[in-house]
């Protein structure tokens, strides 16, 4: 389904490229307002221990990429906008409930509708974005919107490091602030323009999970492998205090990660353009394995302030361009279901990941990293190998395009 497409020298910056990019912006810089002191505040304000950081992120993580399985299948048969709009809604209203918190419970509770919020609008946002997009610019699309998305998580925790010393180390009123972009957030989702979907198509209803390529099946099974050791960054924030780094320098470095990643993204997503998606995903693997191992073997907090920002490239490598990715491997009328199925996946695996991980960690956490980084390694090294076999078909496959 068309959308208005940007006039001038960029008819790929469509009206809904740049309304979700901002409406992304607002969002997460509420989500990392609070992501690099939950864990303080659930190990340290309400003394649960370090696993239940993992459970919690691992579960929360999981319970989003699920959501997309179906919120990604319900966005191909109706109109996208107003599940967009519920799911930013319900993160916003997550984070009420996380400033209410005397319990870490009740964290976990929040996390998930969080996250749950996060899969519900994933798919179906992703999904606008491509229909507004050619195939030849798809990676430059989803760079620019994760470029302007993380600017929200460079904003949100130098915000939350600001208010923290501004209120005498006290976390909880910063809490509170985040639902401030939370809500602009929503507001914003009002100006998307779709035209509305009364019911599917019979090409949308004949085309099954089953009957998406063996190609893009081989990406989401090598991907899939991935995600069972992508643990939260929510436990390398906590290997970061136990290097010896403070409240203010693990939200300082948090913040460096997310800068890298931000200004990286767009142009990962150009080159992706150029040169097939599998080497620029497969070098970002690489940067994974070497950031992981390197926190896992370094023994003083000087390291740390090389490795986050180095560990930013790996995400802006991989984040777009594995979107656009999957959307070049599925047909127009199944881009909903095909990101969905690759979330769920990637859910499955976040779960698992965080349950061994938070298990494993034991004091240090140097175990966890240092398998994660060798398994990532692995996975890299068939991804950059595998030939033809991951790439689309060709460029000009009518399948492949906008619809």
């Amino acid at each position: 389904m068309p959308t208005d497409k940007a006039a001038g020298s960029k008819p790929w910056l469509s009206h809904n490229l740049r309304v979700l990019s901002l409406v992304s912006l607002f969002q997460d810089t509420a989500s990392e307002l609070l992501y690099p002191i939950l864990p303080i505040f659930l190990v340290g304000v309400l003394g649960a221990p370090v696993a239940v950081v993992g459970l919690v992120e691992g579960l929360a993580d999981g319970a989003a990429a699920l959501t997309k399985l179906v919120s990604g299948r319900w966005s191909d048969r109706r109109s996208r906008r107003p599940v967009v709009a519920f799911g930013y809604g319900l993160a916003a209203m997550a984070k009420v409930i996380v400033a209410l918190a005397v319990v870490w419970p009740m964290v976990l509770v929040a996390r998930v509708a969080d996250r749950i919020g996060k899969g519900i609008r994933g798919a179906p946002r992703d999904a606008l974005i491509a229909d507004g997009t050619d195939a030849k610019h798809r990676g430059r699309a989803f760079g620019l919107h994760r470029s302007i998305d993380t600017f929200g998580a460079v904003l949100g925790p130098l915000i939350g490091l600001g208010l923290y010393e501004a209120l005498n180390h006290h976390i909880r009123p910063v809490l509170w602030v985040a639902a401030i972009p939370a809500l602009l957030s929503v507001s914003l989702v009002s100006l998307v323009r779709e035209k509305p979907r009364v019911a599917a198509s019979p090409a949308v209803r004949a085309v099954s999970p089953a009957q998406l390529s063996d190609r893009f099946w081989r990406l989401v099974v090598l991907l899939g492998a991935f995600a069972f050791v992508n643990f939260s960054d929510a436990l390398l924030l906590i290997r970061a205090q136990h290097l010896g780094l403070g409240v203010g320098s693990v939200i300082g470095v948090y913040c460096l990660y997310n800068l890298t990643y931000a200004l990286a993204s767009y142009p990962a997503g150009v080159i992706s353009d150029k040169i097939p998606r599998r080497i620029v995903v497969g070098c970002g693997l690489v940067i994974f394995a070497l950031s992981y191992i390197g926190l896992g073997v370094i023994s003083t907090s000087t390291w740390v302030w090389v490795l986050f920002p180095v560990y930013g490239l790996y995400t802006a490598l991989t984040d777009g361009v594995t979107k656009a990715w999957i959307v070049d491997l599925a047909p127009a009328e199944a881009r909903g279901r095909a990101i969905g199925v690759q979330g769920a996946v990637a859910g499955a695996g976040a779960i698992v990941a965080g349950m061994w991980a938070g298990l494993a960690w034991s004091g240090t956490g140097q175990v966890p990293l240092i398998v994660a980084g060798s398994v990532a390694a692995i996975v890299s090294a068939v991804m950059l190998t595998a030939g033809r076999s991951l790439d689309p078909p060709s460029s000009t496959d009518p399948a492949m395009q906008p619809v």
